[in-house]
């Protein structure tokens, strides 16, 4: 698969899975040995069994409002995008901003993602 048309897709279905909590449509973009690294000094998740219980971990006390996902820049295997989600943790509107780099193999499935992002509270504009 071209690595533009996997980003895009990856992008897209992220976009579907985290609104829905839908980890299972999450965990079909990536591979069974996949590495998953979110936030810079987190331990990484090994194999999507690892990615599945950290992605149920995240979603279990946010309500999502909206999900948006930038364009995707390609360069080789590599694929970078923004992220912006308003949502409600706590019973509070919580802003999380930020960017998924993700490395795919040649079937278009991702096989390493690192996350960097912020949280602000309340559902702020970004322009």
């Amino acid at each position: 698969m071209e690595i533009r048309e996997a980003a895009r897709r990856f992008v897209r279905t992220w976009e579907r899975g985290w609104a829905s909590h839908d980890v299972e449509l999450i965990l079909s973009l990536y591979t069974e040995d996949c590495r998953h690294r979110s936030m810079p000094f987190r331990p990484v998740h090994h194999g999507r069994k690892e990615l599945a219980d950290y992605i149920r971990w995240s979603f279990e006390n946010e309500r999502v409002e909206s999900v948006r996902f930038g364009e995707p820049l390609v360069d080789g295997d590599t694929a970078v995008a923004e992220f912006v989600v308003l949502s409600s943790e706590d019973g509070g509107p919580v802003t999380l901003a930020g960017c998924v780099i993700v490395r795919f193999d040649s079937a278009g499935l991702a096989v390493e993602s690192r996350d960097y992002w912020h949280v602000a509270q309340g559902h702020v504009s970004l322009g």
